[in-house]
């Protein structure tokens, strides 16, 4: 019997994160061949050079294709999916995949779902159906109506692709990937992962507490970037406690948050902040599993915070109207709001886990789902 040749895209540290359990799980599965094309910021070192722990993973690389357009401005987001629509289309012409898996928000995946769809190749779109509202929602709710298969994290989030016309016989709810490593994560001994990784800045202690600072731009407000990390390193700054910062993403206006993380390095030398460009997806759960606090606008805080039961204080609108557990605190870009919602969930501690989106078993659901599913590529909206 012929193997299913399922391609996948990896375009970010998150992005790996997010589809790693996917990627073991349809390499594992005897009905399925995975293509791994690795691109993006994936590749890029001062966005991490996810291929290296992609390659220390044990999965085979397919394909590379570099599509960044550096800048990190509104022009250069725009060109940079253009130019993946480029490298991907050929491709996926040379690969012949019989499905495109395609993950969440990103313009990478708007890239991956265009070239797909207008090469009549099934696409497959998981973390659809959330509501974020921001221009990551609008990248998200156009990725699902190019999509054919959906693999939405839950309920709420499956009854939104209903009402974008989405015929229910081909969305499936299997959970978050990423709610896999959180679950085996969390029975899993932690190493001192201060010690493997570099990063630059003050030497942190793996026994005392630490906070977590992951903020990114956002691109609908990218000219305020400056402004709005200013207020959380004065909130931070204010806290005083030893404080793990991980780099922003590639999206317009990270290179103006990330020159003010640089300013802020070089002048307050002392303070027991260090920063970091990538962990490996598990590392990264076990890191904000121990954190006492994760601070900023990252997904991560939401979804597998919740299921670890961390507190959370998100900033601003990235993830306005996301489904969240009691776990976290919203802020506006204000350092008193947000040294006050730190102390708060310092004085809390742990939360009671929540799996709002899943319980650690989504990858081997959509491989097996992969496997045997209709991958018909004609589709027309479908009445509620």
């Amino acid at each position: 019997m012929n193997k299913r040749k399922i391609c996948v895209i990896v375009a970010s540290r998150a992005n790996y994160g997010r589809i790693k359990s996917v990627l073991q799980a349809i390499s594992a599965h005897d009905r399925l061949e995975l293509q791994l094309i690795v691109e993006a910021s994936a590749l890029l070192y001062k966005y991490g050079n996810v291929i290296e722990t992609i390659e220390q993973d044990g999965l085979k690389v397919t394909a590379t294709a570099y599509s960044v357009v550096d800048g990190e401005n509104l022009v250069t987001m725009a060109k940079s999916t253009g130019l993946a629509v480029m490298e991907l289309s050929t491709l996926f012409d040379q690969l012949k995949p019989d499905v495109v898996l395609t993950v969440a928000d990103r313009f990478e995946t708007m890239a991956t779902a265009v070239t797909a769809s207008y090469m009549n190749i099934a696409v497959a779109h998981t973390q659809g159906g959330e509501l974020t509202g921001s221009i990551d929602e609008s990248v998200r709710h156009a990725i699902s109506k190019l999509s054919h298969i959906h693999f939405p994290s839950n309920d709420e989030a499956a009854k939104v692709l209903y009402q974008l016309g989405e015929n229910p016989e081909r969305v499936y709810i299997t959970g978050c990937p990423a709610i896999d490593l959180a679950a085996n994560a969390v029975s899993q001994k932690t190493e001192n992962l201060f010690e493997l990784y570099g990063g630059t800045g003050y030497p942190l202690n793996w026994d005392k507490p630490y906070i977590v600072v992951l903020q990114h731009p956002v691109t609908t407000e990218y000219t305020q970037g400056a402004k709005q990390i200013e207020e959380t390193l004065e909130a931070v700054r204010r806290v005083g406690m030893q404080t793990v910062w991980l780099w922003p993403n590639v999206d317009a206006g990270s290179d103006a948050i990330a020159k003010r993380l640089r300013m802020f390095l070089a002048a307050d030398e002392g303070f027991p902040v260090h920063f970091y460009r990538n962990f490996r997806p598990e590392d990264y759960v076990h890191l904000i599993n121990r954190a006492v606090c994760l601070v900023g606008n990252s997904s991560s805080g939401i979804r597998e915070g919740a299921f670890l039961g961390t507190p959370v204080v998100n900033i601003g609108t990235r993830q306005n109207c996301r489904q969240r557990g009691e776990n976290v605190m919203d802020v506006q870009y204000d350092s008193k709001a947000i040294y006050d919602a730190i102390q708060l969930q310092l004085a809390h501690g742990k939360y009671n886990s929540v799996s709002l989106y899943g319980d650690g078993g989504a990858g081997e659901r959509i491989a097996d789902i992969l496997s045997s599913c209709d991958l018909s590529i004609t589709k027309s909206f479908f009445h509620v």
